[in-house]
C-alpha cells in the first residue's frame, strides 16, 4: 500500500512562492542598480579604457582575456585628474560632459560565468555607463561595433577629489597611461594624428601636485622604460606645471 502523499501547508507555500518570486527580481536585468547596469548577453560588450587600461600589460595584469585595444575619441565624456583611491594618489577618473572629448581605447570585454562584465570587478571605485556608439570615433580606420554595448566607468560623486600635498599626481601612474597612449598610437591610420598629444590635451586637471616616484613608485610598479619618450611630451605640453614636480 502506498504511503499517503503530504501537501505543504499554506503557509509554506507561501514562502515557497515568495523565495521564487525574491529569486526571480535578483536575477532579472531590471534589478541591476544605477552603477552596474543590466548587460544584454546577447550583445557583444566593449570597454572604453581610458587610464591604467590603456596600457596592454597592465590591463592583463587583471583581465587577460580581454580583447586588443583599439585607438579612440570619445565625446560626452571627460577624463581628469581626479579620483582618489586607496594609495595616497589622485588617480583618472571620467564624468559626464556634453562638450568633453577624450583620446582612449576601446577593447572588447567578456561576460564571467555569472553574466557579469569582468571590468566591473576591476573598477570598484567607479559606475558603469553606457556610451552612445555615435560619439565614438574609430582611428584605426576600424568601424565603430554600433550593434554592441559601450561601456565606461565615470567617477562616484563620493569619490571625486582633486589632487593636493596628499594626494598628488605620480609620476608612475602617467608612466602607465601615456605608454598606453604610445602603444596606441601605433594602431592609428592617419598619419597626421599624435595619439599621444591627444590623449594629454584631452586630460583635464593636471597639477603643480606631482611627485616623481619612478624609482620608488607609491604604486606597485617597476622603473619606466619609456621615461624619455613620456617626458618628451611632458615638457612640450605642460611646461609649467613639470618644472613643479618634485622627486620622491
Amino acid at each position: 500500500m502506498k504511503p499517503a502523499k503530504s501537501h505543504p501547508s499554506p503557509r509554506s507555500a507561501t514562502f515557497v512562492l515568495l523565495g521564487a518570486l525574491i529569486s526571480l527580481v535578483l536575477t532579472s536585468p531590471a534589478h541591476a542598480d544605477d552603477c552596474h547596469p543590466a548587460v544584454d548577453p546577447l550583445k557583444s560588450q566593449y570597454i572604453v579604457g581610458y587610464g591604467s587600461l590603456m596600457e596592454t600589460t597592465s590591463k592583463h595584469a587583471t583581465e587577460p582575456d580581454a580583447g586588443i585595444n583599439l585607438p579612440v575619441v570619445v565625446e560626452g565624456f571627460q577624463r581628469a585628474w581626479n579620483t582618489h583611491g586607496v594609495y595616497p594618489t589622485t588617480y583618472l577618473g571620467v564624468t559626464r560632459s556634453e562638450s568633453g572629448k577624450m583620446a582612449t581605447a576601446l577593447y572588447r570585454d567578456f561576460l564571467d560565468d555569472e553574466g557579469a562584465l569582468a571590468s566591473d570587478g576591476r573598477e570598484i571605485d567607479y559606475c558603469r555607463a553606457a556610451v552612445d556608439p555615435s560619439n565614438i570615433t574609430m582611428l584605426d580606420g576600424s568601424s565603430v561595433p554600433s550593434t554592441s554595448e559601450i561601456w565606461v566607468y565615470v567617477t562616484k560623486p563620493t569619490s571625486m577629489a582633486a589632487p593636493d600635498p596628499e594626494h598628488p599626481i605620480v609620476q608612475s601612474y602617467v608612466d602607465i597611461f601615456i605608454t598606453g597612449c604610445l602603444q596606441l598610437q601605433e594602431r592609428v591610420t592617419d598619419p597626421s594624428v599624435d595619439f599621444v598629444e591627444l590623449c594629454i590635451q584631452t586630460t583635464d586637471g593636471w597639477s603643480t601636485h606631482w611627485v616623481n616616484d619612478r624609482i620608488y613608485p607609491r604604486r606597485p610598479f617597476h622603473y619606466q622604460p619609456k621615461a624619455f619618450q613620456i617626458d618628451k611630451y611632458l615638457n612640450r605640453l605642460l611646461p609649467e606645471i613639470v618644472s613643479e614636480i618634485r622627486i620622491e
